[in-house]
């Protein structure tokens, strides 16, 4: 029988009412954008006072207020995280025939800008503990190249899925053999570490603000730094690298990647509701966990002791033997029910376009990648939607287990 306190449209076949409920499900999807009232009313402030191209006050407050957030002096925002990486490598000398070490369990993105600039990337393994770069491994792959006298030009790590990598031990590593590090933190703000932001202990921090971001301006990334130098040469290759003269003079080559004041006006009114977004997304993890922790065979995402996630992405690893299916089959049954979920990042080292790049270890991301699944984790998600999706997977392992 079908309940009609529901309230759902009604559509009427012969002369039977169903709930539109049960004929069109509502799509579940991973992360969506999750706007708020303050958005508009800065981008409104860009229109009336006609500040629409990439300068204007929305950029420069925008840059203070996320510094304060973070914990970082100084910040340029540019078009996207991969922007900010890639001008990153660039402030630091990386060029042509250079090697970088990066985390291999990642999107592309953290590596791609490495080749922009010639350069080669090393990929390291992930520990268990945070599934993010391995601290020991990448200490032992630094030791072995300062013997042959091939350390990287730079150092690249992945703060994972809204949580911090193990930064002391690596940055200690980098700091010996005096090797900047970049933090990719595009997954990870309103994460700490040691009661501090990922991102601010580097050479230099990038995050990004896509539209399946934590919080998003559409398409944006910062950059940010403790050296004013490096920032301001960073805002300078931003926009073309313009000399200052009353004419066009270029000296060097330079990139169209400033942030737009629109733009800028959306991640400030995103930002003071940072905190709201990361506990939304925490309620997510917990309901998840409170409701699957207990069926064979799964196992969440740990959070290691020396931080706080943000849980940007809940996601778990499915034993395919104890569950009684694989992860594909998973995710395939749970896409049938209109709910969107992906396996965890394919390792960059196994990446066709990757294949003759070296690896240190791999053993540890490629099994996160074959039984890994990220379930949706917007923070815009109800309890039913939760619902939902924890009723589908125990629904596939009553079927299957």
């Amino acid at each position: 029988m079908i309940d009609s306190r529901l309230k759902y449209p009604k559509a009427v076949i012969g002369n039977i009412t169903y709930s539109l409920f049960y004929i069109v499900k509502k799509q579940i999807l991973l992360s969506t954008p999750h706007m708020g009232s303050l958005e508009q009313e800065f981008v409104k402030e860009a229109f009336d006072t006609n500040w629409i191209a990439p300068v204007g006050p929305h950029v420069d407050a925008f840059e203070q207020e996320f510094c304060e957030v973070v914990g970082a002096k100084h910040a340029a925002a540019v078009t996207s995280g991969t922007a900010a990486l890639h001008l990153a490598l660039k402030l630091i000398g990386v060029g042509a025939g250079d090697e970088v070490f990066c985390s291999t369990l990642t999107f592309i993105a953290t590596a791609s800008p490495i080749t922009y600039l010639g350069a080669k990337p090393v990929f390291i393994d992930s520990d268990r503990t945070s599934w993010n770069l391995d601290p020991n491994l990448f200490r032992e792959a630094l030791d072995k190249r300062a013997k042959i006298g091939k350390l990287p030009k730079a150092v690249v790590i992945v703060h994972l899925y809204g949580q911090s990598c193990d930064i002391d031990p690596i940055l200690a590593a980098c700091n010996a053999y005096e090797i900047p590090l970049i933090e990719d933190a595009a997954e990870s703000l309103g994460a700490s570490y040691k009661g501090r932001s990922p991102g601010s202990f580097g050479k230099i921090g990038i995050f990004s603000f896509n539209g399946n971001k934590i919080i998003t301006t559409s398409g944006g990334g910062m950059l940010v730094s403790d050296d004013q130098k490096l920032i301001e040469k960073a805002r300078f290759l931003a926009t073309q690298a313009r000399d200052p003269a009353p004419h066009y003079q270029h000296s060097e080559i330079g990139y169209n990647y400033r942030l737009s004041n629109i733009l800028a006006g959306i991640g400030r009114g995103q930002l003071q509701v940072l905190e709201e977004r990361v506990q939304a997304r925490r309620h997510n993890f917990e309901f998840y966990k409170q409701a699957l922790g207990n069926l064979p065979g799964i196992e969440f995402m740990p959070e290691a002791a020396f931080g706080k996630a943000t849980r940007w992405l809940t996601c778990l690893t499915i034993d395919p033997a104890a569950f009684g299916t694989d992860r594909e089959q998973v995710r395939l049954a749970l896409a049938q029910e209109k709910i969107e979920a992906r396996p965890v990042w394919k390792p960059l080292h196994l990446q066709p376009v990757f294949a003759d790049c070296e690896c240190m270890g791999g053993a540890v991301a490629q099994e996160l990648f074959e039984y890994g699944l990220c379930l949706p984790s917007g923070s815009n998600l109800t309890d039913e939607d939760l619902e939902r999706v924890t009723s589908a997977i125990s629904q596939i392992h009553k079927e299957h287990g």
